[in-house]
């Protein structure tokens, strides 16, 4: 795996690609330069832990059979105020599921997800207290 990321102006704005092409812009806080031309760094870490474990969610519902129309996730994170850098202490992250979808599977789908397949949550674990909700929107 590889990507590549390439200054856009003269400031802190960022272009970063992977071997297909696809790009995502990052871009600093005001404090740092940045003028919102991208997601910021630690954004950026609470998409991929977001993202990572929704993949796998997906995946595990099929396989359990479940009717599973929409899935959005919100992800939260809170930082160390105290010191420098300013890492992430505590995440949450809550999926709100919708489709004809048994409580008890998807309990054990986001555990099997969350806890046991997502590889950016095992990067993380060690230094962040990483918690998960969700709710079922029935149709």
């Amino acid at each position: 795996m590889k990507v590549k990321i390439e200054r856009q102006n003269q400031a802190v704005h960022f272009e970063a690609g992977n071997i297909e092409n696809i790009k995502v812009n990052i871009d600093g806080s005001p404090e740092a330069g940045g003028i919102g031309k991208g997601v910021r760094p630690m954004e950026l870490v609470l998409m991929a832990l977001g993202s990572c474990s929704s993949i796998d969610v997906v995946l595990i519902l099929e396989k359990m059979r479940q009717e599973l129309i929409d899935l959005k996730i919100e992800v939260e994170g809170k930082r160390a105020e105290d010191k420098v850098p300013k890492v992430f202490t505590d995440i949450h992250l809550k999926f709100i599921l919708t489709g004809k979808l048994d409580e008890s599977k998807v309990e054990k789908a986001l555990d099997l997800a969350v806890n046991k397949y997502c590889s950016v949550k095992d990067m993380l674990h060690a230094t962040v207290k990483i918690t998960h909700s969700f709710e079922i929107i029935s149709q």
